[in-house]
C-alpha cells in the first residue's frame, strides 16, 4: 500500500469547498456584529434612577454614556463618568474590541487569497493561516463582553434601587465573537487533510478512476468459434472424371482447335491418312 506521502489526492468537484465558504460567511457578519457592539453605547443600561423621572434612563458604553428617555428619540451623549472608564474592564475593553476588528480584516485580507475561489484548487496554507486569526480575533472579542457581563453591577458604584440590566452591545458582542470563532476554526481545519479527505472534498485518484472505470466496464460476452476439427467431405458438387482430369493436366496443347480440326473427317467422321 502507497505512503501516505505518495498517494496523490483529487478534487471532486470545482465548487469552493463547503468549510471555506462557512469561513468567508460567518467572519464578516460576526465583524459587523463586533463593530456595532464596539460603538454603541449600550452595553449595560440603568433604569430606576434616583431623584430622577421614571421614564428616564441611561445607557453606558465603552467610550459614551448617554441619557435618554422612553418617549423621547433623541439622547444625550454628553455624560461623564471618570470612574466609570477609570474601571479596568472598561480600558481592557476598548483594547480588546479594537484589536478585534482589526485583527478580523487581517485575518480576511490572508484568507481570501487562499481561498482562490476563482480557481480550481485553494491554497490551503494562507486559507488556515487566515482562519486562525479569525480565530484569535473572536477570542479577543469574548473576553472582555464575558469579564464585562460577570462584573455588570460592580463597574461603577449605584444605588440599591437602581436596575441595571444588560445592553444589546453584550449580546450582539457574544453572537459576533462565536461567528468569528467558528468561522475562523472550521477553515483552519482545512489547513490538514482529515476524515478521508473529506473535509476539503477530495479523494484518492485511485479512488476516482478505478469507480470510473469499474462503471464503464462491460460484461464479458461468449463468443462462438468454429472447430477447425470437422471431417472433411470428399464429395463434391462438380463432377469430375478421372480420364477427363487427366487429358485436361497432361495434354493441355493437344487441346487446341488446329489439333482437334486436324484429328475430325470431313462430314464428322474419323480421318484415316494414307500410309
Amino acid at each position: 500500500m502507497p505512503s501516505q506521502r505518495t498517494q496523490e489526492w483529487m478534487r471532486t468537484s470545482l465548487r469552493t469547498p463547503g468549510i471555506l465558504i462557512f469561513g468567508m460567511v460567518m467572519a464578516p457578519c460576526g465583524w459587523i456584529l463586533n463593530l456595532t457592539a464596539t460603538v454603541a453605547p449600550n452595553w449595560r443600561t440603568l433604569n430606576a434612577l434616583p431623584l430622577r423621572p421614571s421614564n428616564e434612563f441611561i445607557q453606558q458604553g465603552i467610550w459614551e454614556i448617554c441619557r435618554a428617555t422612553s418617549v423621547e428619540t433623541r439622547a444625550d451623549c454628553t455624560l461623564q463618568d471618570t470612574e466609570y472608564f477609570g474601571n479596568q474592564v472598561i480600558e481592557v475593553a476598548q483594547g480588546l474590541m479594537v484589536a478585534s476588528l482589526i485583527v478580523t480584516l487581517i485575518g480576511l485580507a490572508v484568507a481570501i487569497p487562499g481561498v482562490r475561489c476563482w480557481t480550481d484548487r485553494p491554497n490551503w496554507l494562507l486559507a488556515g493561516l487566515g482562519g486562525i486569526l479569525i480565530f484569535l480575533s473572536g477570542v479577543m472579542t469574548i473576553i472582555p463582553i464575558a469579564w464585562y457581563t460577570h462584573i455588570l453591577k460592580e463597574v461603577s458604584t449605584v444605588s440599591d434601587t437602581t436596575d441595571v440590566r444588560v445592553g444589546y452591545c453584550i449580546i450582539l458582542g457574544y453572537i459576533g465573537g462565536i461567528f468569528e470563532i467558528l468561522g475562523g476554526f472550521v477553515m483552519f481545519i482545512g489547513i490538514c487533510r482529515c476524515c478521508g479527505g473529506k473535509n476539503r472534498g477530495e479523494k484518492l485518484v485511485e479512488q476516482v478512476t478505478g469507480a470510473r472505470f469499474a462503471s464503464r466496464r462491460q460484461p464479458a460476452r461468449r463468443v462462438e468459434v468454429p472447430s477447425l476439427d470437422r471431417a472433411r467431405s470428399e464429395a463434391s458438387s462438380v463432377p469430375y472424371s478421372k480420364d477427363s482430369l487427366d487429358e485436361d493436366v497432361s495434354f493441355p496443347r493437344a487441346k487446341s482447335p488446329a489439333a482437334r480440326s486436324a484429328n475430325t473427317s470431313y462430314g464428322g467422321r474419323p480421318y484415316e491418312a494414307d500410309l
